[in-house]
């Protein structure tokens, strides 16, 4: 089959590789138009139970898309005529960017910030500042009333900081722009935060302060433009590396082209399906073009053994086309099937990190298995080409001989007990990895960059942070005059409170109590929920803010929780908290439901990754042992195939463990990918030693065999690849840098895997389980 498939492709070669071209040509041009895109609604697991809880209520409760924007003198207080005028316009500015919902646009300027005073009558409302009062004829007076209502309102460490050196105006956003229809553009917002807003503002008084989502995918796409660099960088250190393999420029540049066409097919397809490319997704094509070349030296390896064996271009380009075909197949079908779980996690981003990443895999087939030995097959080289290749591959073969000596009985048992005393303490280890992130502020992003600078300052100085979690609480009509609903819900919010990790706790109990207070001249011993139904309603009717903790029917009384910061551990506890509080507490007709907010998102997300990680991976492996057992019909291969990829999924946990790099949307691929480039060295080695076999041989030589024919190849393969992600450690972007070391180690750790563990495996279990029948030779799997 194989050698009738190698007589048709060839044959027809110039028909191929014309078509080919066309096709290049023509997805050039689409290439060329995909643009990045991102958006709010992408972040949101489908079905999860804390998301079917948002999209019931998205309409009701806000929080979960946020900006805020503080204003910060630089010397001195806010309580100036300057500063309250700077800050009026730049409340009304952010009333009209794009996407912003009005009526939820907050700050002391807006007319829904409003303080209830306590007075001989009862309680008053009023706004915090009067409607007379206007930024240019504001009066020292004024600013006393004003700063007096702002403390006796409770606005301080809300919409004022507690050290009166910032105020705070926040906004909700919609995925849709409501002036224009369509689709809100988070990176245009962005520019004009940062242009209309920052720029405009800050200056050598004033700093500007901004987080939120949308300036949190704005930052990450303005870093995601600096990627393009460390592509430059690992691109031109691979081309170098595949020159000094190959010593030919025509062999370099046969490799990184067949690579670099499949990454032009693969935008070109996601511009056609509708699809952009997600921030977060940016580092998929060069994943993708890594493992092209990954295939593509291991064909120049073929190559150019043939070559220097002798062979002309056609007849080593044919020897390698038909010897890689069946494991350069499998390994990118194993590929292809690990990225394509990344679906089961369902989360529109990942998904379509899924489908980038499966698309750029399934055309690697085309351009590294079949376009490349077509290449080759037209290059003409002299005899001096032919003699340093020869020389070259003399040295890597001494490496390799001695590199052999691990198949030897003697070693591979030393190896196998120190690569399961090693396995044992990893898989230890990485019990205690964590899904999500591991620090304040946005994962993406460097500690020290603008936004998680501007984050830790909110979140310092403010009570009221952009880290919400909702608690949907479902009562009967009417439950807001109800006593034994509100005693329930204040025992659930004194238990909220008290969690680790919450900074504030916002709830219709709470704020009725101290309504109560107010309606008996402040007294605190009145500061309690009111038993007297009429007097309960008094207490309620005057709660400022009623629609953030209450809906009109009173059937809806959410709790609003101020976490101190979104990392996974602290966002865990409280999800667990209220889990805990509702398994031991119920009350008929009071449904607690989690989440709504930002962090109930982020629950979510984190939740759903934990949760498909497992189901993914086995995935995974199922189809790796249904390729090997239909491919070698032996269960020592699969064990030897499968094990050191076991080994080195668990080193990659301990690793991330020991560095402090959490399981999250942009860590996850690199596991999957981990298992598929660990596949493609199992596959290229294991498949000779089946060849070597049939011949006769015991399996000590097969592996050395095997070794000499594609071991360098694999060792080179693996330190060019880790040499060019390495760079990715200096990116700007937090997660780019996290997935250039664990993919640098993850690289190295899968070579090491299979030229040690693989066939110390191989040599243990024909010792222990010698084979009673002799491999035959199938030229349809073991073609040269």
């Amino acid at each position: 089959m194989i050698k009738f498939l190698e007589n048709l492709v060839f044959r027809l070669r110039v028909v191929i590789l014309a078509t080919l071209a066309c096709v290049t040509a023509f997805g050039l041009y689409f290439a060329f138009q995909l643009h990045m895109t991102a958006g709010f609604d992408k972040q949101l697991p489908i079905g999860h139970e804390y998301i079917q809880t948002f999209q019931q209520y998205r309409d009701q409760l806000f929080g979960s898309n946020r900006i805020i924007v503080v204003l910060e003198p630089k010397q001195g207080t806010i309580w100036n005529k300057d500063f309250f005028k700077v800050y009026k316009n730049l409340t009304d500015e952010i009333f009209f960017l794009p996407g912003v919902s009005r009526p939820t646009v907050t700050s002391l300027w807006t007319p829904n910030t409003r303080y209830r005073e306590i007075t001989e009558d009862g309680i008053s409302a009023e706004d915090v500042i009067s409607g007379k009062v206007t930024a240019d004829t504001m009066t020292p007076k004024a600013l006393t009333k004003i700063e007096s209502n702002v403390i006796r309102g409770g606005f301080v460490g809300r919409l004022v900081s507690n050290d009166f050196t910032a105020a705070m105006v926040s906004a909700e956003l919609q995925d849709y722009d409501p002036s224009t229809g369509q689709k809100l553009d988070y990176f245009d917002l962005a520019d004009k935060l940062e242009k209309q807003i920052r720029q405009k503002y800050e200056n050598d008084q004033y700093t500007v302060r901004i987080i939120g989502f949308a300036k949190s995918v704005g930052d990450i796409a303005a870093g995601a433009n600096g990627v393009l660099v460390f592509f430059l960088i690992a691109f031109l250190l691979t081309a170098l590396s595949v020159y000094l393999y190959s010593r030919s420029v025509l062999l370099t540049f046969a490799t990184l082209f067949s690579s670099l066409t499949s990454v032009v097919w693969q935008f070109a397809l996601l511009n056609l399906l509708g699809y952009g490319l997600d921030p977060l997704a940016i580092l998929v094509p060069f994943l993708v073009f890594a493992i092209g070349v990954s295939h593509g030296v291991q064909q120049i390896n073929l190559i150019t053994a043939e070559l220097s064996n002798g062979a002309t271009s056609e007849e080593a380009a044919r020897a390698s086309f038909s010897g890689l075909l069946v494991p350069g197949t499998m390994a990118l079908t194993t590929a292809l099937v690990g990225f394509g779980t990344l679906y089961l996690i369902p989360v529109g981003m990942i998904r379509e990190l899924a489908i980038t990443a499966s698309i750029g895999v399934a055309l690697k087939i085309i351009t590294n298995l079949v376009m490349l030995p077509l290449v080759v097959s037209y290059m003409t080289f002299d005899k001096d080409f032919v003699n340093r290749v020869a020389r070259s591959r003399e040295f890597r073969l001494k490496i390799m001989r001695w590199l052999g000596k691990v198949a030897e009985p003697r070693n591979a048992v030393v190896v196998l007990v120190v690569s399961f005393t090693l396995f044992g303490y990893a898989a230890w280890e990485s019990r205690n990895r964590h899904v999500g992130a591991l620090h304040a502020g946005a994962p993406e992003l460097r500690e020290d960059s603008r936004y998680n600078v501007d984050s830790r300052d909110v979140a310092s100085k403010f009570a009221l942070g952009l880290n919400q979690l909702t608690v949907v609480v479902e009562t009967p009509p009417d439950a807001c005059v109800d006593y034994e609903t509100l005693k329930f819900l204040d025992q659930f919010s004194w238990h909220m409170e008290n969690t680790p990790g919450v900074s504030l706790v916002l709830s219709l109990p709470f704020a009725v109590k101290s309504s109560s207070a107010g309606w008996n001249e402040g007294n605190l011993k009145w500061q309690a929920i009111p038993r007297n139904k009429d007097a309960l309603a008094q207490a309620v009717a005057s709660v400022p803010g009623q629609s953030a903790i209450m809906n009109q029917e009173c059937t809806l009384l959410p709790h609003l929780i101020y976490l101190k910061d979104a990392k996974a551990t602290t966002i865990a506890t409280v999800v667990a908290s209220v889990k805990a509080f509702r398994a031991a507490h119920n009350m008929k007709g009071v449904n607690i439901r989690l989440a709504s907010g930002n962090m109930g998102v982020q629950a979510a997300v984190n939740e759903e990754i934990s949760q498909s990680e497992l189901p993914m991976m086995i995935w995974v492996y199922v189809v790796i042992i249904a390729l090997v057992t239909l491919t070698y019909r032996d269960w020592r291969a699969v064990i030897a195939c499968c094990l050191p990829l076991t080994f080195a999924t668990f080193f990659g946990y301990w690793f991330m463990e020991v560095l402090q790099i959490g399981l999250t949307v942009a860590t996850l691929p690199v596991m999957v990918l981990a298992v598929g480039i660990g596949v493609d060295y199992a596959f290229y080695i294991y498949n000779r030693i089946q060849f070597h076999l049939a011949e006769g041989r015991n399996i000590t030589e097969c592996f050395q065999m095997a070794l000499l024919e594609t071991g360098m190849a694999t060792f080179f393969t693996a330190i060019t690849l880790a040499i060019g992600v390495s760079t990715w450690a200096f990116s700007a972007l937090k997660f780019q840098a996290d997935m250039g070391l664990l993919l640098t180690f993850m690289f190295l750790v899968n070579m090491v895997m299979a030229i040690t563990v693989l066939p110390a495996l191989a040599v243990i279990l024909d010792m222990i389980f010698p084979r009673r029948v002799p491999v035959r030779h199938r030229k349809s799997i073991m073609a040269h």
